[in-house]
């Protein structure tokens, strides 16, 4: 009986699409939001995914997946496996440096091509119920008007379920292919298996494919990424109390605070009444009582 690797790993994955031109351009085309068949991939070349800053002392960084294709539109395809704050922070310079990297000083502006980053991500980071998120440039208030040259998907894993949404057919049995494939699976549901591209991205994660050195890579990945959510659960668990105990001092003194002012007002009102009541007996008019007290005619008036 065959056995099967999880196609999410890093080694799995880089495996797939980083080494299978035409696994990835089946992956593009199913997962990016091209309008029309005209605006899809046809061929890629796939391009350094070390993205190496011009200036030396800048910040290096690595995506698993960089393509280009025949228009030179660039591709950044990556897989996250844990959600963190900072992570769209770092989609989105890694898309710029890729923007910036395609023109040189005698290049005109208007020679600049699009990039789409791609991003599958095995943890949940928005409350919308949607997997897919796309983000554009947008003028929000009046014209809703796009600013062209980079476009960011999120797709949000765990909240993937399969159904027959026909006109995004290969969209579903590819993240069917990630979400339903993993060590634990013996046999290929026939709809991933009658797709060639699909079929061969199978095969690709078979055991029997790997190395004994790839083996123990893989099972390292994944000791890494349990202990780290290990980590990520007791950085929040201790968050979170930390910030109770914050919340409940900063109550505390804020009641403390708002105590003392309500005390304060009410000391002063009944300062207020009582001069007010003095004047009173001693015939002082309504009107000035209440310009001087800052009391009310019917306030006075009923003392």
């Amino acid at each position: 009986m065959k056995k099967y690797l999880d196609p999410k790993a890093d080694l799995t994955f880089k495996k797939v699409f980083g080494e299978h031109k035409d696994l990835v351009i089946s992956f593009m085309n199913a997962l990016l939001p091209f309008e029309s068949p005209e605006e899809e991939i046809i061929g890629v070349e796939y391009l350094n995914p070390e993205l190496v800053p011009m200036n030396p002392l800048r910040k290096d960084s690595i995506v698993d997946v960089r393509c280009v294709d025949g228009r030179g539109r660039q591709f950044l395809v990556e897989m996250q496996m844990m959600w963190t704050p900072e992570y769209k922070q770092r989609v989105l310079f890694n898309a710029s440096k890729a923007y910036v990297s395609q023109l040189d000083k005698s290049r005109p502006y208007e020679l600049l091509q699009p990039v789409y980053s791609l991003n599958l991500v095995n943890d949940t980071f928005s409350e919308s119920p949607d997997y897919y998120h796309d983000y554009r440039i947008v003028e929000v208030a009046e014209t809703k008007e796009v600013i062209e040259g980079l476009r960011f998907i999120f797709i949000e894993l765990p909240k993937f379920t399969p159904r027959s949404y026909s006109e995004r057919r290969m969209q579903v049995l590819w993240l069917r292919y990630l979400t339903e494939i993993d060590g634990k699976t013996r046999e290929v549901p026939e709809e991933l298996l009658s797709v060639p591209e699909i079929n061969k991205a199978v095969e690709e994660v078979e055991e029997s494919a790997f190395t004994e050195q790839e083996l123990l890579t893989y099972e390292h990945f994944w000791d890494m990424i349990g202990a780290s959510r290990l980590l990520m659960v007791g950085a929040e668990r201790r968050g979170l109390e930390k910030g109770m105990a914050k919340g409940m001092e900063r109550g505390m003194k804020q009641g403390m605070k708002q105590g003392m002012k309500q005390g304060l007002e009410q000391g002063q009102q009944e300062e207020r009444i009582r001069n007010a009541r003095g004047m009173k007996a001693k015939g002082i008019p309504v009107e000035v009582i209440s310009e001087i007290t800052g009391l009310t005619s019917e306030e006075i008036t009923a003392l």
